[in-house]
């Protein structure tokens, strides 16, 4: 009995423990991808194939001879090799975990990016990757929950008064009394939820094309709205705080904005 115990712990000591890995939303300049990635010892993997999709003006194919996923997009050319894990760009080759799983090439997200001039990063609020693209003009994140607070907060407003919304995070990004980011600001819980949205859920909601508009315009620097620091819906809101302690500048819509 004793000798059956020792031969079942030596033989549970030689197995290897299976790699934890969960999937995990990934999107692409503001663009929520329909096939999740996958976390995997702190690294997201994501399908070649998708992710260049996604950046447009990508040729994807598999070389049956070579093993290897293959891309090209202009004077670029990529090479995704499983069975020597690596990724290479115009011949310079990068060691990086590739794997394929239900006929899908997954590759390293930050690494790829890296290589194609872009950047990926974990968004916390997101619990995925933000990816941003070499030639976009604002960072993911940003782009990403400006436009889906903006629509949150004023859907079937019109376009001005979206961009005032919009106008109101971006000013508190350059307060010294509430965070420097975007993200940061839209989950401010210092002096409890700053914005309703965040309570209700419904800033993870699909932003209008509108919204999104509206977004990239703010972002860009179109302002309509001054310095304003706050705003509320009287239909919504008795506004108590913001009459008694703020200075009001105008009515757009819906909503009344107060520095």
């Amino acid at each position: 009995m004793k000798k059956l115990l020792c031969s079942l712990l030596l033989a549970a000591c030689l197995v290897t423990p299976a790699r934890a890995a969960r999937t995990v939303p990934v999107q692409v300049d503001g663009q929520l991808l329909t096939v999740q990635g996958t976390l995997e010892s702190g690294v997201t993997y994501i399908p070649l194939r998708t992710l260049l999709d996604t950046l447009g003006d990508w040729s994807v194919w598999w070389d049956s001879g070579e093993k290897t996923a293959v891309a090209v997009s202009g004077d670029t050319r990529l090479t995704a090799n499983p069975d020597a894990n690596t990724v290479t760009v115009n011949g310079q080759t990068y060691d990086g975990q590739v794997y394929v799983k239900s006929g899908r090439t997954y590759v390293p997200l930050r690494l790829t990016m890296n290589l194609l001039g872009g950047s990926a990063a974990w968004d916390p609020w997101l619990g995925g990757a933000a990816v941003t693209s070499g030639d976009a003009a604002h960072d993911a994140a940003d782009l990403y929950w400006l436009s889906r607070i903006i629509s949150a907060e004023s859907r079937g407003e019109n376009l001005h008064g979206q961009i005032a919304v919009g106008n109101v995070v971006l000013n508190r990004v350059e307060s010294p009394e509430f965070p420097d980011t975007i993200p940061g600001v839209i989950f401010d819980r210092v002096d409890g939820v700053q914005f309703e949205p965040v309570k209700n859920g419904t800033v993870y909601d699909t932003p209008t094309v509108q919204s999104v508009e509206a977004a990239y315009r703010a972002l860009d620097g179109e302002n309509v709205i001054g310095e304003a620091l706050y705003f509320y819906a009287p239909a919504l809101s008795q506004g108590v705080w913001i009459n008694a302690n703020r200075t009001y500048i105008q009515t757009i819509g819906c909503h009344r904005f107060y520095l």
